[in-house]
């Protein structure tokens, strides 16, 4: 794409005419179809739907849902495959690449330079799907369970988890490690999934998975009623169980609306207070 294609799509977010001094233009791999370090990967169906969500959202740093914090905008995608290089499990490799821009300004002078010089890299993505699917078997393990683990081999097979029926996409963030290899995915847990096998589940992942959880509450109030919300809505998490946190978790994600009657605006200018790690 030449230079004045770039600044037609870039233009249509912008409120004054940019030129090409005026921007910073740069791709990043959004996700991919390989396994990922949480044993899950997209569906060719998935990342096409990904393609067309991701058009126009908003690049942030680790995650923080702060209008202070946006950095970056995608203004096109293109979904590439390469035959020459065979997944893990055993079919081309596909990669979601997106067309990013950055209004150059004296305040992230630092993180263009970071970008160019390689240390902003990897990127993490905020998504939400309807599916995940068992590799061997099929069975999509939001509905049930099955007898299948993930990161054993069955008759050669590594199982994992296929993520697809991609419902809305949120934005993308430079991280330090992605899930993926190229890119990460903000993790969606079930019920079943801590029924079905709880003598396998330590401690620590249990707290892994309730502050991911929490953190999924969080940005599903923020994206409906903004930081007030999310605020409100990480002193309220911080007290609730593991099946709490999934029942109220499965209650905004059928009807967000509902966060932004729930939670009422607090004073407060910031969400440091209330971050959940990532690590």
């Amino acid at each position: 794409m030449d230079i004045s294609s770039q600044l037609e799509k870039i233009n249509a977010y912008s409120r004054k005419t940019l030129c090409a001094e005026d921007v910073f233009i740069f791709d990043v791999i959004l996700c991919d179809n390989e396994i990922d370090r949480d044993l899950e990967r997209f569906s060719h169906d998935a990342l096409i739907t990904l393609s067309s969500l991701f058009i126009g959202k908003t690049g942030i740093s680790d995650h923080n849902p702060s209008a202070q914090n946006q950095l970056a905008r995608i203004f096109d995608t293109q979904l590439v495959s390469d035959p020459s290089k065979i997944t893990s499990w055993g079919q081309p490799y596909e990669y979601l690449k997106a067309c990013v821009y950055m209004v150059r300004t004296d305040s992230n002078s630092d993180i263009i330079a970071n970008i160019e010089g390689g240390i902003n890299k990897e990127v993490s993505i905020s998504c939400s799907v309807s599916s995940k699917s068992c590799s061997i078997c099929g069975t999509d393990k939001n509905k049930s369970s099955c007898s299948h683990m993930c990161g054993k081999k069955y008759s050669g097979k590594l199982c994992h988890t296929v993520l697809d029926d991609v419902s809305d996409a949120y934005e993308w963030s430079f991280v330090a490690v992605p899930a993926q290899i190229n890119a990460g995915v903000t993790k969606h847990f079930s019920e079943s999934a801590f029924h079905s096998a709880p003598t396998l589940i330590s401690s620590d992942l249990l707290q892994k998975a309730n502050d991911s959880i929490k953190h999924d509450i969080i940005r599903l109030a923020f994206i409906s009623g903004g930081e007030p919300c999310a605020a409100s809505a990480a002193s309220a998490v911080s007290f609730m169980d593991t099946e709490a946190l999934i029942s109220f978790k499965e209650t905004l994600s059928k009807n967000p609306s509902v966060s932004s009657q729930l939670f009422k605006p607090q004073n407060s200018d910031s969400l440091d207070s209330f971050r959940i790690s990532q690590e």
